[in-house]
């Protein structure tokens, strides 16, 4: 008997490395926003220390639906954002969890196949 993976109808993560991130086989060299069922956009921040709330922000316009979650990859290491920056989606009781950009990937999509309504905002830094 041959197995074969199914083929999920989902926005995901199919590779990563030093300065890119693969999206459906597609290899990108610029920080991403990503949700399972949206078009794939560029994140207009290029470097962790310019981060500003109007980045966050924007996640939520992203998504068809609220997202209940957003997996945030903080670039090669993992690094915090100010909680001043997070207001807008923590008073909108969006979830943010920070990670290095490489665990936000494989996060992001073990939460997309179960069917959550989850954003990856994935740092790239130039």
């Amino acid at each position: 008997m041959k197995l074969h993976s199914d083929k999920l109808e989902i926005q995901s993560v199919t590779g990563y490395g030093d300065g890119w991130i693969a999206v459906n086989g597609q290899r990108h060299t610029h920080s991403l926003v990503l949700t399972p069922k949206s078009e794939l956009t560029a994140w207009p921040c290029a470097r962790f220390e310019l981060l500003e709330g109007s980045h966050f922000d924007m996640l939520i316009e992203q998504s068809i639906e609220p997202p209940e979650l957003i997996v945030f990859g903080s670039g090669a290491r993992l690094r915090f954002v100010p909680p001043a920056l997070l207001r807008g989606l923590m008073s909108r009781r969006i979830g943010v969890e920070t990670m290095d950009t490489a665990a936000a990937c494989r996060t992001y999509n073990i939460l997309a196949s179960e069917g959550r309504r989850v954003v990856a905002a994935l740092l790239l830094e130039t």
